[in-house]
């Protein structure tokens, strides 16, 4: 077991498996070692978390689904390094969308449920610049959507 993966277990983050993709992209691009992790989704058991937040879910939930997006985003991930996470050496940028009404200002707060989690799993190598933002709809009415940008060897 490699360092990543013990910290996730540390933490009790159990890696998911990656969806197969339906449409015309991929999961993971990696071009001279930056790893550019396409939109993901939060997926739990009983499928994809939506509605938006702040009015079919709370703050706190949809920061839990943010947090869901990043694990569907570090499991990607592993699987484009050939189930290596310790080659990554730096998370670059997540970018944040929230599934919310216009009047919804509190985006920076539910996209934390992802920056929090990097961050919990990589340490300092997880520190990330971000974009989080409001939008009225997301695939499959998700509640939130991360994409993310990682330096890899």
């Amino acid at each position: 077991m490699n360092d990543i993966d013990r910290r996730c277990a540390e933490i009790g983050v159990k890696l998911t498996e990656v969806p197969i993709v339906v449409a015309n992209y991929v999961p993971v691009v990696i071009y001279r070692q930056i790893a550019t992790i396409s939109g993901q989704l939060p997926r739990n058991i009983a499928g994809i978390v939506s509605g938006q937040v702040s009015c079919a879910l709370t703050i706190d939930e949809g920061r839990e689904a943010a947090r869901l997006c990043a694990i569907s985003i570090l499991a990607a991930l592993r699987e484009a390094l050939d189930g290596d996470l310790d080659r990554v050496e730096r998370c670059i940028q997540l970018t944040g969308f929230v599934n919310s009404p216009a009047e919804f200002t509190e985006h920076p707060d539910v996209v934390n449920g992802a920056s929090d989690l990097i961050v919990e799993v990589f340490g300092p190598r997880g520190h990330h610049a971000r974009v989080a933002v409001g939008v009225s709809s997301l695939p499959l009415g998700a509640a939130v959507e991360v994409s993310a940008t990682f330096a890899v060897t």
